[in-house]
């Protein structure tokens, strides 16, 4: 297939969309760099407009690196956990195994290495994107198909100019650096002559042979739905108005679903036909949390195919009698109809489609304290000792300690003498601390959030005080953090229900320390309304577990069990029950031994009441214990008679 010749209809208008966007976004891709440059630590100290000093002067001697300094101490390597909220009380459970899976698919996906990077570009360049796709190449042995989620630096992604909201745009376009080998396996197109466009869009500086610019354009489609456009230079690699939708095949004869097939089972045709499917058409019964979707369908017909009124030979008309007849049932595809691109922002800005860098807001800061550190160090450099004799003086250029000096006379001896060239560097000294102190208030960062001695914090109160201004200075990026993660499970999950067509086991840590497995079945999310139509409920709420960052961290889990037992908030501490409750939740909390210990004190709390029941059984009355039949001693003949009932009769 010719692509070039092919995609001669859409390849020059997002070629020219690629052009005019990308210059729009010229200067930010250059401030890009220029922050990377700061963070990775560059020695050029940028000029004044009106500097007119050497070019060996615009390097620093030695940097300081600020900015390094303080985007690590915003570093927090945890990332919060999905909760994921029913709107009705009878879908509680669907939420509560769809919370399970997508913890599952964190653990599954490198989502810690993906939140690494993300708490330095984050800061460093005001954002950055995740992408979510489908990755339908990925098998197992019971399913097929697993989400992907990537990490994408701004520089990879060009929005539509003067368009700031995502949901907004008309379109997007994502650069991706990837092997010529690797295109021609995905898309069948062998790019072997290509020459890579961009090679900043992988962090590179110069071009690679073996890799070219893949470019992926987003668009919304006339429909509403997404649909996405693939080139290189001059070359279409893929064409699709609606790629979120499913790809099947039908008969052209009489339109059944061919999908998997060759030959219809239906009139035996071969020839079939791809289309996008909004409908599926069930060949088994489908089992359900709710029950099962019957595999066909009873409907009433009429013979004629019309309302029911027929017309007899006198041509007076009447009702005539429907007829029950089967059809395969037919419930709705899910398409997600969204953007697959999530975005974090650090701080919000208004009209910007990302946040504000707290590089740029530190960068003078780091460019004085380079000027600073400059000066200090080439006044160092130029200081030193000397010494000064005269013209007539000897001195031997040695190392002997004791070197003999011979002086003619004490004039010439008064001309020999050692100098110390004392610098001062205090005032310089003094500047560089001050604009580091600067950076750190307008970053509100203190001693207390990094960690270091904070002396106007004398007591533990104050200290907690001092951490908890800090940290409120910095909530708004935690809300974006969190804001964005629960964007991104959102996603996931719209991206589930499409494709995920078989059931996928679920795993649910207990209280206990226990395991108990599910299964996620999209549909368990397929419900029918009252007119007998089928829709699927994708109307959850999703945040995020707040509770997350402490539960990750065992060792805090740990100490805050400890606390609650000394506390006594399960009880007594000596008492056994309490002691069992305990090493439950530390078992729970994977403490290394607490099961066994668990376990060990629940078989002694057994063994405890065994031993208390037998020595109840000895401690019963001796009479509980005679042998069936046999007269208890000491009863009253009253009693006896009272048991038949003769004493009552007698005293009436």
């Amino acid at each position: 297939m010719d692509r070039k010749k092919n995609g001669q209809g859409k390849l020059p208008m997002w070629q020219e969309r690629l052009r005019r966007n990308s210059a729009a976004m010229r200067e930010e891709f250059e401030q890009m760099d220029k922050r990377t440059a700061l963070y990775n630590g560059t020695r050029e100290i940028e000029k004044t407009p009106d500097a007119k000093s050497s070019k060996a002067a615009a390097l620093a001697t030695g940097v300081r690196n600020i900015v390094a300094e303080l985007m690590e101490a915003q570093v927090d390597s945890s990332f919060p956990m999905p909760k994921v909220t029913a709107r009705r009380q009878e879908h509680e459970e669907l939420a509560k195994t769809l919370e399970d899976f997508l913890r599952n698919e964190t653990d599954r996906l490198p989502f810690e290495m993906l939140n690494d990077m993300d708490e330095r570009i984050t800061p460093i360049q005001g954002g950055d994107i995740f992408l979510v796709e489908w990755d339908s190449d990925r098998h197992t042995h019971e399913t097929r198909g697993e989400l992907c989620v990537s990490l994408l630096h701004p520089r990879q992604v060009i929005f539509q100019d003067g368009v700031n909201e995502i949901n907004d745009m008309d379109f997007i376009i994502v650069q991706m650096g990837m092997s010529k080998k690797h295109v021609k396996e995905k898309y069948g197109v062998s790019v072997a002559d290509e020459t890579e466009s961009d090679p900043q869009s992988r962090g590179g500086r110069s071009t690679a042979e073996d890799v070219v610019t893949v470019n992926f354009g987003y668009f919304r489609n006339e429909k509403g739905g997404i649909g996405r456009y693939t080139w290189v230079n001059d070359m279409e690699l893929e064409d699709l108005e609606d790629y979120q939708a499913r790809k099947m095949k039908r008969c052209t004869k009489c339109g059944a679903d061919m999908t998997g097939l060759d030959r219809c089972r239906h009139c035996g045709n071969e020839k079939a036909e791809d289309y996008d499917s909004d409908e599926m058409e069930l060949y088994e019964d489908i089992e359900t949390r709710n029950g099962v979707i019957p595999m066909m369908t009873e409907e009433e017909t009429y013979p004629d195919g019309g309302n029911g009124l027929m017309m007899d030979e006198f041509g007076n008309a009447y009702e005539a009698e429907p007829m029950l007849t089967e059809r395969p049932t037919r419930i709705p595809r899910y398409k997600p109809d969204i953007y697959p691109i999530v975005i974090r922002k650090n701080v919000s800005s208004w009209g910007k489609a990302l946040g504000d860098s707290d590089v740029d807001k530190i960068m003078d800061q780091q460019n004085m304290i380079k000027k600073c550190d400059s000066r200090i160090q080439e006044k160092l450099d130029k200081g030193g000792s000397i010494f000064t004799r005269s013209e007539k003086t000897e001195v031997s250029k040695t190392d002997e300690q004791l070197r003999e000096v011979i002086f003619q006379g004490a004039d010439e001896a008064n001309l020999f003498g050692v100098h110390n060239l004392q610098v001062d560097t205090s005032q310089d000294q003094a500047i560089a601390e001050a604009n580091y102190e600067q950076a750190r208030r307008i970053l509100g960062i203190t001693d207390s959030y990094q960690g270091r001695p904070d002396r106007t914090a004398t007591s533990g109160t104050a200290k907690q005080i001092a951490v908890a201004q800090s940290a409120g200075r910095l909530e708004s990026k935690r809300i974006m953090k969190n804001a964005m993660y629960a964007d991104l499970y959102a996603v996931m999950f719209r991206f589930l229900l499409a494709y995920s067509d078989e059931p996928r086991s679920v795993r649910h840590n207990n209280i206990d320390g226990s395991t108990t497995y599910s299964e996620f079945n999209k549909y368990d999310y397929l419900a029918q309304d009252a007119a007998g139509e089928w829709y699927w409920l994708d109307d959850f709420l999703f945040s995020v577990d707040n509770t997350s960052s402490l539960a990750g961290n065992r060792e805090s889990m740990w100490q805050e069990i400890r606390m609650n037992l000394q506390t006594g908030a399960f009880g007594d501490p000596s008492d056994p029950e309490t002691l069992i409750m305990f090493w439950e939740m530390m078992a729970g909390q994977h403490y290394p031994g607490a099961a066994e210990i668990r376990e060990r004190l629940e078989k002694k709390r057994q063994e405890q009441l065994a031993q208390m029941q037998m020595q109840q059984m000895q401690q019963l009355p001796q009479e509980t214990q005679m042998p069936q039949g046999a007269e208890p001693q000491g009863v009253p003949d009253m009693a006896v008679e009272d048991a038949s009932g003769s004493a009552m009769n007698m005293m009436l």
